[in-house]
Order: structure tokens, then sequence, then C-alpha cells
């Protein structure tokens, strides 16, 4: 059975004076997923959010919901639920005023506006708070507050600006599982905005790299992590090392100083052609033994539960690695390393 799609953009563009926000985004969202729009400041996708949103109008193009043209139609009556980076919560109310704003502006009775605040807050794990104000709250509980304000409504699709950005690491850790878990219960479109590749990876189905107004790639996190489309992709999503090569044959290359290295990728290269490879850290082997390459160490950094080595190789490429366990190594030190062919991945 096909998948239907909730949420389309078609032809999209969208320009703030001489800056092109969008240019031309065509964008699926199905029902139920959760899709994130990442990439860097600047790159659009706030404005996609908002264009979705209703709080911007697109110079072109249309933006449809479960078919219908909502292009013109305004924010309040697109029936999407959003959270803001900041939450935007009323300090003069309290949790529950809060969380019934939405359902008092439509008009609900005043005993199912009760009953559904009392649900939403008891979703988001925040039974007994209803009578507290914001700023009685830690950041992590006006978030889940924000998010029950949005739910309650029970909205075609939910919306998030950058929700856990104003948390600390251990805390946006902690509620990163706490929104998929959330998402998964309820069932809800999501479309969440994130410049965090960890976050993206971490809660998405699909995700939607962007950069400078148009969409990258688009596809699951492992897909996009291991198989990335540009360089764009490839630099944005993890750390990784660039290499400039020339084929040898179908199955060989040199990437420079005479060095040569067997590669296995999903089609046979053409001998003399220039080809633009991508390995990441995590594939780079570093050990001693027979039939590795020669290389020293440059540098070393200890981040916890990894270290990332740069090492140099007799022929001057230098490759970043990352390793679990590594022994004391600094810089000068000599090292093997080897490169599987199946870790090399092309790049256009």
């Amino acid at each position: 059975m096909t998948a239907k799609t909730v949420v389309a953009l078609e032809g999209v563009e969208k320009a703030y004076g001489s800056v092109r926000a969008l240019a031309g985004i065509d964008l699926g969202v199905i029902e139920g997923e959760l899709l994130a729009l990442l990439g860097p400041s600047g790159c659009g996708k706030t404005t996609t959010l908002n264009v979705i949103a209703g709080f911007a109008a697109p110079d072109r193009g249309r933006v449809l919901i479960d078919g219908a043209d909502v292009t013109t139609r305004p924010a309040w009556q697109r029936g999407l639920g959003i959270v803001f980076q900041s939450y935007a919560l009323f300090p003069h109310m309290t949790v529950a005023e809060n969380v019934a704003f939405g359902l008092r502006e439509r008009g609900v009775a005043p005993a199912e506006i009760a009953a559904s605040v009392t649900e939403a807050l008891a979703l988001v794990r925040l039974p007994g708070v209803a009578t507290l104000r914001p700023a009685q709250l830690s950041g992590g509980m006006q978030q889940r507050v924000a998010l029950a304000r949005a739910l309650v409504i029970r909205p075609r699709v939910l919306l998030l600006d950058e929700p856990l950005a104003a948390l600390d690491r251990k805390l946006r850790e902690s509620m990163r599982a706490e929104l998929k878990e959330i998402q998964r219960v309820v069932g809800i479109t999501t479309i969440f905005v994130t410049h965090d590749q960890h976050e993206a990876l971490g809660l998405a189905d699909r995700i939607a790299v962007m950069n400078a107004g148009r969409i990258e790639q688009l596809g699951p996190p492992r897909e996009v992590y291991e198989r990335p489309a540009t360089r764009f992709v490839a630099d944005f999503i993890g750390a990784s090392t660039l290499l400039e090569a020339h084929a040898l044959d179908a199955r060989t290359v040199e990437i420079g100083g005479g060095l040569r290295v067997d590669v296995r990728l999903p089609r046979p290269l053409v001998a003399g052609e220039r080809v633009r490879l991508l390995i990441r850290p995590e594939r780079v082997e570093l050990g001693e033994g027979a039939g590795m390459l020669a290389a020293r160490v440059s540098g070393v950094m200890y981040l916890g539960d990894h270290t990332e080595v740069q090492v140099e190789l007799s022929s001057g490429v230098r490759l970043l690695a990352t390793v679990r366990a590594a022994p004391p190594l600094g810089p000068g030190d000599p090292i093997g390393v080897r490169l599987p062919a199946d870790a090399f991945l092309e790049i256009a």
C-alpha cells in the first residue's frame, strides 16, 4: 500500500529582498513520519517550516495538506500544532491555562478542556504541575508544557522549531528520547527543524539536508550518513576525509604521492578518470602488522567515549580515524593504517 503524503511543497520559492531563502523546494511528508529539516544557519529550514505553518507566504509554488491547497490559508486554519524554540509560554498563566489556551480559543466545553489538559500533561509526564507557572519550571519541563499545548488540540501535523536547542546537553539527550517516544505513541506526522546532526540522526525517520535554499539530499538517517549524495552532505553529516584520486583500473585508484588503494564502489571505474572519494573516520583502521600502510600520528583528541586520531601516511595523505580504546598516542608516533576497500564512498 502506498504511503499517504500529508504535507506537500511544490516548487516553493521565497525571497527576502535580495536573499533567496528557498530556491524551488519540492517535498512530501508521509503520514506518521518524523521528518527533520537539517542544515546550517541560513540554509532555509526555518523558512520552510514557516511556509508550511502559514507564517510566511511563498513567492511561488504551493503548500498542500492532505491534498488541499492551503497556500493562502491563514495559520490558524491549517490544523497544525507548533512548538517554538523559545516555547512561547504565557508567563501570567498557569501550566493548565497554557495547555488549555488553544481549546478555549476553539470554544471547547470546560469539562472537555479539563479532561484534555489532564490527558496531555500525563502524555508528556508532567502530572502535578497544572497550577504552577512557567517561571517555576525547569527548561525541560517548559519544553514539555509547550509540547502538551501543541498536542492537546489534536493537530493534523506537529511542527517543531529547534525544540531542544535551549536545553543543556544532558537534558537535551534525555528529551530527545522522550520526544521520540511521545511521537511514536501519538503517531502524529511531525516536521522538526534542527542544526544538530546527532539530533536529526537519532530522532528522524527521514532527513532533508538543506543548503542555500535547496534540499541536497532526502532519505533515512543511515542512507544520508553512509551514502551522502553531495560533498556538502558528506561534510555536514559526521566527520570524514575527502580524497581526490584518479582511477588506475576498475577497482584501483591513486590518492596522492603514488599511493595505490583498492576500492569497492557500486560501479566499475574507468582508467584515467578523476574521482572524489570519502572515508568515514570509524572505517580507518589503526594498528600494527602485515599489510598496514606506514603512517605517523599528527594529532590526538581524547573525547571520553572515543578518541580522534589524525594520521599522515608516508605518501603525505592525511586521514582522520576514530577509535574507541586507543593506546597512548602522541604526535610523531608511528602507526599502521588499513583502508578497507568497501570503506570508500564516491561523492559527486
